[in-house]
């Protein structure tokens, strides 16, 4: 099955037809970095990356490239703030250094992969200039007292992305002080150097780019002039995207085919942002939750869709990834000498797994790909009741589930005991189990208290106790 795959750009489901034969190449816009990363910025670098996965699992080779923005007014201000005795070019070089080591911290700790490429807008200040440079040559730019601007009038389609005409963008558009554009729409390429704050050399004047071009440039100069995805969320198709479009296509170039948007982690339906000051940061729910939780209940919800966050939902995810390693632990202890292997289980396990890739298919549809988990998890459990069930059966659905939930990037934090450790495990619960008969509690908490450091959680049920791993 064709993957299929929503278009901002043409606001309909598309086929996917890569450019090159069995490649793909895909660029998303990255940090700003002058903070430690929240689970918003967490969901969109998690959903591009389980993207990016799905075509990997279907055998495409992508290359992914993910930009830093390391040179903005927030960097700036927040440079001036914890650096206040520092020169701000040392000071800015230091916040942006810091918070990318902290936002590479927490994406691998969520098991998110590196990107292949990781271009820096202070990597490509003369590659922007030469292509500002362009735009002036081709009349869509304009150099005004130190600034450099893009005429949005010469922009072919302007709007298209965000479905907005010119006659919409001007209601309420104004220049604000300081500016020296001629139109209200127009936006800034180059800005004018302020005194004391990081510049280059330019043919203006001294001074720094603005923020669009640079994903513009470097998209261009590692992905070539058209590549296959460009992603991001749904707060950067306007302004950001938009002008990217513009700029692009300003200089002669195409840009991506398709424009992939995920939806906004909110808050009580407010958008979470730092510049509100309603946000959780990824190290806060790592400090009570796993990796694996907080991804289930991203794909919980299609990746276009708004997600609110709330700890009462993040419990509850918590008990829906128990699930699996609940399981997990059953399949480590299922009787490994019963050899005998059910056909009509197998091919229900591998049907399941048609049935995941029907989903992803469908413009990556990660929640009707979760059910389809979750489904093979009751039909593994109640199949290892039956009389036919083997341990080829389990082995089976264990490589399954464990195959699709990668593609998910979960189960990175899976834990098995090999059958020996088991035995052990069982040896000790036996322990325990005689010195409860015999009324000897101080001895059972013992045992049970020393299988918790290990990893082992005991459940106490009316005829047995049962244990799986934390």
């Amino acid at each position: 099955m064709t993957i299929k795959i929503y278009n901002t750009l043409t606001r309909k489901k598309e086929d996917f037809k890569p450019i090159q034969k069995n490649k793909v190449s895909m660029y998303v816009c990255g940090p700003t970095v002058y903070g430690d990363p929240h689970i918003g910025h967490a969901r969109s670098a998690y959903i591009f990356d389980v993207i990016r996965r799905y075509f990997e699992y279907k055998r495409y080779k992508v290359t992914f490239v993910r930009n830093v923005t390391d040179v903005d007014d927030k960097i700036i201000n927040k440079a001036k703030e914890e650096f206040k005795e520092e020169d701000l070019n040392n000071a800015v070089k230091k916040v942006s250094n810091k918070y990318l080591k902290s936002y590479h911290k927490y994406m691998e700790a969520l098991g998110i992969k590196q990107p292949d490429k990781e271009p820096k807008a202070t990597e490509y200040i003369e590659k922007m200039k030469s292509f500002i440079s362009v735009l002036i040559k081709r009349e869509v730019a304009y150099e005004s007292e130190g600034d450099v601007y893009f005429n949005v009038r010469k922009a072919k389609d302007y709007g298209k992305l965000s479905n907005q005409g010119l006659e919409m963008l001007e209601t309420g558009a104004r220049i604000s002080p300081g500016e020296n554009k001629k139109d209200p729409l127009d936006f800034a390429l180059w800005k004018k150097a302020k005194e004391g704050e990081p510049s280059w050399p330019s043919p203006w004047g001294p001074g720094r780019p603005g923020w669009h071009i640079e994903c513009s440039v470097m998209s261009s100069d590692i992905l070539g002039d058209e590549f296959d995805i460009h992603g991001g969320g749904m707060d950067l198709i306007f302004p950001h995207h938009e002008n990217e479009i513009a700029q692009s296509e300003g200089a002669g170039k195409k840009s991506a085919h398709y424009w992939i948007h995920n939806g906004l982690l909110t808050i009580d339906k407010e958008k979470m942002a730092k510049s509100l000051g309603n946000f959780v940061t990824v190290d806060e729910v790592l400090g009570k939750y796993s990796a694996d939780v907080l991804k289930i209940l991203f794909l919980q919800s299609h990746y276009s869709k708004p997600v609110d966050f709330s700890w009462e939902r993040m419990d509850e995810a918590k008990k829906a990834k128990e699930r699996f390693y609940i399981l997990f632990d059953k399949i480590v202890k299922f009787p490994k000498g019963k050899y005998n292997e059910d056909s009509n289980i197998n091919s229900r396990i591998d049907d399941l797994g048609v049935r995941f890739e029907e989903a992803m298919d469908d413009d990556f549809n990660t929640a009707e790909a979760l059910a389809v988990l979750f489904e093979l998890v009751t039909y593994i459990n109640k199949s290892m009741m039956d009389e036919g069930c083997g341990f080829a059966n389990v082995k089976h659905a264990e490589q399954t589930l464990y195959e699709l939930g990668t593609v998910l990037g979960l189960f990175s934090g899976k834990r098995t005991f090999p059958v020996k450790m088991a035995k052990e495990i069982e040896d000790l619960i036996d322990q325990r189990n005689k010195a409860r008969e015999k009324k000897d509690f101080k001895t059972a908490d013992r045992i049970r208290e020393e299988l918790n450091k290990a990893g082992v959680i005991l459940e106490d049920q009316k005829d047995e106790t049962t244990w799986r791993l934390k």
